[in-house]
């Protein structure tokens, strides 16, 4: 089988991954003072402190372990914000959150290499139907 990691970084899973939902971004911005005091005083880099968040709020396999509590705060917190709002009801954005939710707790933790690439095949498939579902539920083209 011909390793899947050897094109993760190269092309995008899907036709939409480009310019600002692009998966492989850099970004350039003013932090904050108060965010850099708080980073700055509890030994926390501001990439850490992100890196988090985005780990917990997309509900994947990576740093799962003990992050439950976390994770459900910041879905909550996306849910407050009323990101998607216009789209989605929140009881379906927390569909949305428990099928991405799902998918991130069937990694196969210490599998054989062989297994891992299956699996990474098979997740981004579910992710392509999961997001084809989702879209096309309030009828938008892309």
């Amino acid at each position: 089988m011909k390793s899947v990691r050897k094109n993760a970084l190269s092309k995008p899973l899907m036709n939409w991954q480009t310019g600002d939902y692009k998966r492989h971004a850099s970004f350039e911005f003013v932090l904050p003072c108060q965010f850099l005091l708080l980073c700055k005083l509890t030994d926390c880099t501001p990439r850490q402190l992100m890196l988090d968040f985005l780990e917990n709020l997309d509900c994947g396999s990576s740093n799962r372990e003990g992050r439950n509590k976390a994770k459900e705060f910041l879905l909550n917190y996306f849910i407050e914000m009323g990101y998607g709002q216009s789209f989605y009801s929140p009881e379906e954005i927390m569909g949305i959150f428990r099928e991405m939710d799902s998918i991130g707790m069937l990694f196969p933790f210490d599998a054989k290499l062989k297994l891992l690439d299956l699996h990474v095949l098979w997740r981004n498939k579910y992710h392509k139907y999961l997001f084809k579902k989702w879209f096309r539920k309030i009828r938008r083209k892309v």
